[in-house]
């Protein structure tokens, strides 16, 4: 068989909990219901960073923040990404939507780009002037919506949910699912192809034509977990976030993404949910345009094809919105995988192993029957699909600003570097993360190996990328003891890295 065509549909900021499939049936979601049918789904994945940017330059590097320098938006495009290997390796390389690149415009190993950037981006965010989006509305004497916060009175009440105001057609969404059919459409060659489509939402602000808002008028999803807006059993960060994304009581609003959480009704809850439901099924029907042009134009056949998000959203969840921070419904993001059905490999099928969006690296080459470079972090999620070997995580890790998490299957804890303060949760009996346990005296020695594990994967992964860092070959091998800690199991030496990082 010739080498498979690969399909990366990747969201921004899309809840695990949004596929009607995976037990959600309030979701309206028919086309990644489609996608739980013809692949796998991997019910435990964790993003590797809480923000756009830091999750992304991990996941397409390969490699955690702590060998990146990116825990923000940082520049990262000029590090070497696992789309460079696949493009020499012979693969045609495109990217319609976002990435978050920075500098924006870099090609990032990408032959082609259709470039999106978040709907209120400034023109200028990084890049020299507009992005792809914004010259298409330019083009039609359209302005890019990003001072509603200036030109809309009652923008303050509103908690980011609103109906688009112009044609479907201008929605960055449904330019972007436009632009990705138009290259499945046209593109002939033959070499195959690696088409990243980054869907802007539903990152907000929750704007999506008022048709999707109108399939959920019957708020009959799951209220947000309400934990009194006690923070008093919270590290600080938590208290600061919901006071640094509030909009100022007076004076100039700080940029759109303001919102009023700490004044946030019953009522605005069901409204910023019901808005961002709509936002998922704006994204559903666009990966629906991407599977019928990959059916028509006879493509599917040869295609693998994968869906995530970059992290999730609060929702209202603890009181908050947004993400930077490690909650469940921040780190926790939707995988499925989808064979190529000419493999004839089974389909419609589950596993709770916990992954990692940094195992996406090793899984793409594997896919492409591309040898991964030893500087890739993570493992190759193939043998799930497949039925080979596998060995599964005991932990996955996240990390950004000033924090770490590490999750095991029924615990997880949160390290605030420099201060005393942290998170514990006994997942297995609080699935909610309500109560912190880290001060906690019967929980202390629970606490220590969590701390210690993270010491453990934070010198091995340090060491294992010495290379990359100073030049000296980032697919130098590193030599590993004959049977290494329990985290990562035996190695040879010289080996690749422990694969359970």
């Amino acid at each position: 068989m010739a080498a498979p065509n690969i399909v990366f549909i990747l969201t921004d900021q899309q809840r695990f909990d949004t596929i009607r499939r995976h037990d959600c049936p309030w979701m309206k979601t028919p086309h990644l219901d489609r996608l739980t049918r013809e692949g796998m789904s991997f019910r435990q994945a964790f993003c590797p960073g809480v923000t756009c940017v830091a999750s992304r330059a991990a996941m397409f590097t390969g490699q955690y923040a702590h060998n990146t320098g990116v825990y923000s938006f940082d520049a990262w495009s000029h590090q070497r990404t696992w789309v460079h290997d696949l493009r020499d390796a012979g693969y045609f390389c495109v990217n319609v939507g976002k990435m978050h690149l920075i500098p924006r415009d870099d090609p990032g190993g990408f032959h082609d780009r259709v470039v999106v950037e978040n709907p209120a981006s400034m023109p200028g965010w990084s890049g020299s002037g507009d992005d792809d989006w914004g010259k298409f509305l330019n083009m039609h004497g359209l302005t890019r919506p990003s001072w509603r916060r200036d030109s809309d009175p009652a923008w303050r009440d509103k908690f980011q949910g609103l109906a688009w105001e112009y044609e479907e057609r201008f929605h960055s969404d449904v330019f972007t699912g436009d632009a990705a059919v138009g290259f499945l459409r046209k593109h002939r060659s033959p070499k195959p192809f690696f088409l990243e489509v980054g869907l802007p939402g539903p990152h907000e602000p929750w704007d999506p034509p008022q048709r999707f808002i109108d399939l959920y008028q019957a708020a009959d999803w799951p209220a947000p977990v309400d934990r009194d807006n006690d923070f008093t059993k919270r590290p600080p960060q938590h208290r600061a976030q919901l006071e640094v994304m509030a909009p100022p009581a007076d004076g100039p609003w700080r940029h759109d993404s303001c919102i009023d959480m700490p004044k946030a009704t019953a009522a605005d809850m069901e409204h910023l949910r019901r808005h961002y439901y709509a936002s998922v099924s704006l994204v559903d029907e666009q990966v629906g345009k991407i599977l019928q042009a990959l059916d028509e134009t006879g493509q599917r056949e040869n295609t693998w094809i994968i869906f995530s998000s970059d992290h999730g959203e609060m929702l209202g969840d603890h009181g908050m919105a947004y993400k930077w921070l490690m909650y469940e419904p921040i780190v926790h993001v939707p995988l499925i995988i989808c064979p190529p059905p000419a493999a004839n490999l089974p389909v419609d099928t589950e596993t709770t192993d916990l992954v990692s969006l940094i195992d996406l690296g090793r899984t793409v080459l594997d896919m492409a029957g591309v040898r991964a470079p030893n500087r890739l972090e993570g493992i190759s999620l193939l043998p799930w699909i497949t039925g080979g070997a596998r060995t599964p995580r005991d932990y996955v890790f996240s990390e950004d600003n000033y924090q770490v998490m590490i999750r095991s299957r029924d615990w997880k804890l949160v390290h605030y570097f420099g201060q005393e303060q942290g998170e514990l949760y006994d997942l297995k009996h609080d699935p909610h993360e309500l109560v912190n346990l880290w001060s906690d005296a019967t929980h202390r020695e629970r606490r220590v190996q969590l701390q210690l594990a993270i010491l453990e994967w934070l010198g091995t992964s340090t060491y294992f990328n010495a290379p990359a860092k100073h030049r000296r070959g980032a697919d130098r091998a590193r030599r590993w003891p004959a049977t290494t800690p329990h985290l990562h199991g035996p190695f040879p030496a010289d080996a690749a890295p422990p694969v359970r990082l």
